[in-house]
This record gives C-alpha cells, structure tokens and sequence, in this order.
C-alpha cells in the first residue's frame, strides 16, 4: 500500500515537472498586446421597426374581378334597380358568410316534406332546400333538382341600385 502511494506522489511530481519552465509565450504576449492597442470600434444601435398594423380586407362583398362581365340592359337595369334590394331587416344564415364560389352540389335526398340538395364547402356538407340562402350577396335558392340548384343573387350595379343575377351550382361528377 506503501508502495502505490509512492508511486502516485511521483507520478505527480513527473506531471507537474512539465509545467513550468517553459518562458517561450512571447507570441502570446505580442498578440495580447497588439488586441489591445487596437482602436475600439462603437457598436451601432439596433434599427427602428415599425409596429405591425393589420390589414382588413374590405371587398370581400364585392363582385369577383375574374367573373365574366354582364351584359345589362340599360332600360331593364333602371327598371329593377328601384325594385331589387336586399333585405337589411333578415337574419342572416350560416352558408351567408362564405363565398358561393366555394360550394359545390355533391348530390341530392328527399321526403315527405320536400327535396334537399347537399352542398359540400364550409367546413362539410349541408343540406339546403328552396327558400334558404347562401353566399355572400343575399343568395336565395330557387329551385333544386337532380343535377343543380338556381340561386338568385342581389349584386349592386354600381349606380346605387340593385341587380339580381342568377347563379347555377351543378352537381360535380364523380371521377
């Protein structure tokens, strides 16, 4: 036991031998001393950011620019614009807050009170008959059958007045 003990205070004695004496640290030396002598350079301040400001999308209720334009007839439009408009008073449904465009008839079932399209779009597949509105400009269906539903929509006309205009949403094929 003697022996190891021995042997270990000599081992760390050879180890710490090897440390010292050693004065060749000039190149350490002259670096340190060349990093200090250098100008010190100021840190430029973190930019400006504008706060966020949210964007509201405002022309959600209007007439689609891809949508093809219609062809009216100036005399028909004086007519029906003092006549047509939407009704403010009504109590807006569901499928009224969603465009039209996004729906589309995946079939039809009926009873014994009536006819009922199934539309797929806003989040499922909702049954709709006649009477009952969709999309945004006061849609109201006109007619179902097997292969599509009318609908009726009141579009403004750019002049103050209101336009109906009629909307067909067929019944998309299996593939």
């Amino acid at each position: 036991m003697r022996a190891v003990r021995l042997l270990c205070a000599c081992l760390a004695l050879l180890g710490l031998t090897g440390c010292g004496g050693n004065d060749d640290v000039g190149d350490l030396a002259a670096f340190v001393t060349e990093a200090r002598e250098r100008p010190t350079g100021a840190i430029e301040p973190l930019p400006k950011f504008r706060p966020y400001e949210a964007f509201t999308y405002n022309a959600a209720s209007l007439r689609s620019p891809f949508m093809p334009p219609m062809k009216i007839d100036a005399l028909s439009r004086q007519k029906g614009s003092r006549l047509v408009k939407p009704d403010e008073a009504r109590v807006k449904q569901f499928l009224e807050g969603f465009n039209i465009e996004t729906f589309e008839m995946v079939g039809t079932i009926g009873n014994d009170s009536g006819t009922f399209a199934l539309l797929k779009g806003a989040g499922g597949v909702h049954r709709v008959k006649v009477g009952d509105y969709l999309g945004r400009n006061d849609g109201r269906i006109v007619s179902v059958s097997d292969t599509q539903i009318d609908v009726i929509e009141i579009v403004p006309d750019g002049e103050g007045g209101w336009l109906e205009r009629p909307r067909t949403i067929s019944l998309k094929e299996r593939s």
